[in-house]
């Protein structure tokens, strides 16, 4: 009995001390567990970098819209990982987001289901077929829909949060490829995020979930689609969305899918229009799948997208997000790749220099690669350690515009005052004969007799095939002489083509380029082409109006290659190859259309740093 009593009284001491150890652990927790910031930066948080410790959950959020034809409220469909501190200490935290349509799988990446590119400019394309329905993935998604940023931020002191957008996953309404459901379906998910609107345990039910754990700060990033709906989301002004870091985002699917009046498709993705896209994400509840289809792609985007003339029209502006920015109050850190040729460098260009002039925070990273490619860590960590965390690190006294220079890694960017390069002005070139070899590019006057030069179109060869060779009757060439010195490039090359078609309707492609034209394993995907454009002459007097040219007649058209910012080295020669059909990128006539340049009416315009000085210098001239 004795040794009973004494084995229960240490029972009884030991329970009392693990309780009370506890309470002043739970209490410590309370106290100081919370973010780590240093140097400006917020550092990883040992206590919240176990992934089997995080609290993950599901739910959906109430939206303003119907897009699926119920009668009901939209309901999105989020997730959520956090700290399990944020119920055991009762600490709340800054949020991360991430929206998109790609989360629930996607339709076949088959040719076979795209746009037929294979006739007449302006003439109307052969139907196209629609891909098999998306396998639905139900409870599947339950209850992570994503697990990417997860590892970056969650340790870092932030709560990471996904949603599908409408119309995918286990997401309510409807896709529309950039209509306003998709602009306010975020909105939603942030108003949620700071105690403005309604989510729900169930997709149907009335148990209502609060974000109680939510500081109320949320900041949006993601990566081609899923970097255009960050901007979506902040052109509402929606309170609580502080900062973006948008990742080559599609800021206008008309200058996605059109340029300067030509139909035109995103590189690597040759006859993609905007009803494939909406096929391509439709992964929502199949009983709803119908309505969808009927409502949107086949009436409102096959009403409105217009593949006979390519002209930008009212269907189109409703899905530039550049009309929408007044309310935008987010601070923005924009990243996108010099030689993007699927979603262009100019889609972040263009939103960022409208921004400035909002008074909003901006800054601007680029870099030379391809699609996607975030900003460093440490950049993205001080953007939002200011605006999420609060912390004043300076971040707004950086320099506007992040760099990086050929042959750099990624995470070394260069700083500069701003972008395009505040010291860099336009140079004026003229075109002299002999095009079909080589006809010069200099700042020399522009002949004033026999100025005509003619090619022939064929869309079998390719653009890299045109700028190799010595000389083609398919192509026109103008080259520099060889560089003495490097020229810096920053900015928008702008170009002024007057020209002449033997049909009714051509394609009228142009590219800069570095030669002699040169591949191997060591190849860059800067080293060779510079940067490139594309235009319809028939919109030479409106974007949104075109008419049928006269053959023969003459029209003058003004347009941009796409934004650059690049050195190019001693002994190159800049050049610039004018052509019809980019196989590439434009539809493909029959070869035989004639193109007719009358280069003593031709200019290109190059924004080189150090201007005409600086032109000279590398010259000669």
């Amino acid at each position: 009995m004795l040794r009973t009593l004494l084995l229960l009284a240490l029972f009884s001491l030991n329970l009392t001390f693990y309780s009370c150890t506890r309470k002043a652990q739970l209490q410590n927790e309370k106290t100081s567990v919370g973010p780590i910031i240093k140097n400006g930066e917020a550092q990883i948080v040992p206590a919240f970098s176990n992934p089997d410790q995080w609290i993950q959950q599901d739910l959906w959020v109430e939206t303003e819209f119907d897009t699926d034809g119920d009668g009901q409220p939209d309901r999105m469909h989020v997730s959520v990982t956090r700290p399990y501190q944020t119920d055991s200490a009762n600490l709340k935290l800054p949020v991360i987001y991430i929206t998109s349509p790609y989360f629930a799988g996607t339709a076949v990446n088959d040719r076979g289901y795209f746009w037929n590119v294979r006739h007449e400019v302006g003439a109307p394309p052969p139907q196209r077929l629609h891909p098999p329905a998306i396998p639905y993935r139900g409870d599947q998604m339950r209850p992570v829909i994503s697990r990417s940023h997860l590892r970056e931020w969650v340790p870092r002191g932030y709560i990471v949060v996904h949603s599908s957008s409408p119309g995918t996953g286990l997401s309510d309404g409807s896709p529309t490829v950039g209509g306003r459901n998709e602009t306010l379906a975020p909105k939603a998910v942030i108003d949620w995020l700071c105690g403005r609107a309604k989510g729900f345990s169930s997709r149907e039910g009335q148990e209502e979930v609060k974000a109680y754990w939510s500081t109320g700060k949320v900041g949006m990033t993601g990566t081609s689609y899923n970097g255009t709906l960050p901007i979506a989301a902040a052109t509402t002004g929606v309170e609580g969305l502080e900062a973006i870091i948008p990742i080559a985002p599609n800021t206008s699917y008309y200058h996605y899918y059109r340029s300067h009046g030509l139909v035109r498709s995103p590189g690597g993705y040759i006859g993609e229009d905007i009803d494939v896209l909406y096929d391509f994400i439709h992964s929502g509840l199949p009983a709803k799948r119908a309505y969808a289809d009927s409502v949107y792609r086949d009436t409102e985007m096959a009403e409105g997208m217009d593949r006979i003339t390519g002209d930008y029209n009212d269907f189109w502006k409703g899905r530039d997000y550049l009309h929408q920015l007044s309310s935008m109050k987010a601070a923005l850190l924009m990243s996108h790749g010099f030689n993007d040729w699927n979603v262009m460098p100019e889609h972040s260009l263009r939103i960022y220099e409208a921004v400035k002039t909002l008074g909003v925070p901006a800054q601007i990273f680029y870099h030379q690669a391809g699609h996607g490619g975030p900003p460093p860590l440490w950049m993205m960590n001080r953007w939002f350690t200011r605006y999420l965390h609060g912390v004043k690190n300076g971040v707004e006294d950086d320099p506007k515009a992040w760099i990086v220079r050929e042959d750099m890694d990624r995470t070394q960017p260069t700083a500069y005052e701003d972008y395009p390069n505040p010291q860099a002005s336009s140079v004026n070139l003229r075109l002299q004969p002999g095009g079909h070899q080589n006809g010069a590019l200099s700042l020399n006057p522009a002949p004033t007799v026999n100025t005509t030069e003619t090619l022939i179109d064929n869309v079998n060869l390719s653009g890299t095939q045109l700028a190799r060779v010595s000389q083609s009757k398919h192509r026109l060439l103008y080259t520099t002489t060889p560089l003495k010195e490097p020229i810096h490039l920053s900015g928008r090359p702008e170009i002024t083509i007057r020209a002449a078609a033997s049909k009714p309707a051509v394609n009228l492609s142009v590219w800069l380029v570095s030669l002699p034209w040169e591949e191997s394993e060591t190849t860059y995907i800067y080293d060779n082409l510079i940067t490139r454009g594309w235009a319809d002459l028939q919109n030479a007097e409106s974007l949104s109006s075109s008419e049928p040219l006269e053959p023969g007649k003459f029209y003058e058209i003004t347009f941009s290659l796409q934004p650059d910012d690049q050195i190019i080295p001693p002994g190159q020669q800049i050049g610039l190859m004018i052509f019809s059909s980019d196989k590439e990128f434009t539809l493909w006539p029959e070869p035989g259309t004639e193109l007719s340049v009358d280069i003593g009416s031709t200019t290109l315009r190059l924004p080189v740093v150090g201007g005409e000085h600086a032109w000279k210098n590398a010259t000669g001239e």
